[in-house]
């Protein structure tokens, strides 16, 4: 049996920064948090945690110390009220949701009406919402952007992690909603290189298994795109592997999303080769 690594898989920049932010400001006593686990890796917030770093469900639960933003980011109230209450800020905002927040905020200042190619509910949309000082349209399928109606003047933008490939369909749609569109692709380049890697590797293998945290819309993403040409698992640690999905496999690829740690990554490899 033959075990394939994905040429582009774990950490991308902007994890691996947030993550180094937040051992750098570690406190043991207590005062340094994230607000909401700084990645979606429930591993990696735990080994955090160990180090010092715990995690706040709002700004409005701390009255001092260290607040570290996550890599999801926050809108701009956050940055006011850790002001007002004279909280140490560390800014762990991946520098692509930074973008993709200032060009919602560009755009609405432009007189447009902003759309958000992603997932309504994820912390990153949220951040990108709260930055366009407006009330924001969110879209995440071909069939959601067809009941929009005609706008005067339209900005798109994009999850940094959404799918490439639908993202192209979805504004493929919206160019019909508008005579005046101003699009702005913020979908970072870390996603475009796995999804493509997980994608080229899964068609030339019978298994894929896609490791990250279940709460992660990267990993998943990754696993969908798997799914199209193979048999997919997607797990979190090696513990999940099942000893019936190797029956009659002669090639397994393996990926993983974004926030999925090196550690993690080769014990799954290293499981999956004694399987020989």
């Amino acid at each position: 049996m033959e075990v394939i690594l994905a040429d582009t898989l774990g950490f991308c920049y902007g994890v691996k920064r947030a993550i180094e932010l937040a051992e750098q400001n570690a406190a043991q006593d207590g005062s340094s948090r994230t607000l909401g686990p700084i990645i979606h890796n429930p591993q990696v917030v735990d080994k955090l945690r160990h180090k010092g770093v715990g995690v706040a469900d709002s700004v409005d639960d701390v009255d001092a110390g260290t607040l570290i933003i996550r890599s999801h980011g926050v809108g701009p109230s956050v940055y006011d009220k850790a002001e007002e209450k004279d909280i140490f800020l560390v800014d762990a905002t991946c520098p692509h949701v930074k973008r993709a927040q200032l060009s919602a905020k560009k755009l609405s200042e432009d007189g447009r009406q902003v759309i958000i190619v992603g997932e309504k509910c994820h912390p990153e949309v949220r951040s990108i919402s709260e930055w366009a000082m407006q009330e924001v349209v969110v879209v995440d399928s071909e069939e959601e952007a067809m009941k929009l109606p005609k706008y005067g003047k339209l900005g798109i933008v994009a999850q940094t992690t959404f799918s490439g490939e639908k993202f192209k369909r979805i504004v493929s749609v919206l160019l019909e909603k508008s005579d005046d569109i101003h699009i702005i692709r913020t979908i970072c380049t870390a996603t475009d290189q796995r999804q493509k890697a997980a994608s080229e590797l899964s068609a030339h293998v019978d298994m894929m298994i896609v490791i990250g945290g279940h709460n992660s819309a990267n990993t998943t993403r990754l696993a969908q795109l798997c799914a199209e040409k193979c048999r997919t698992y997607h797990i979190e640690t090696a513990a999940e592997l099942q000893d019936e999905w190797f029956d009659n496999i002669k090639k397994i690829g393996i990926t993983a999303g974004a926030s999925t740690p090196d550690w993690i990554i080769r014990e799954v490899y290293t499981k999956c080769q004694n399987r020989k």
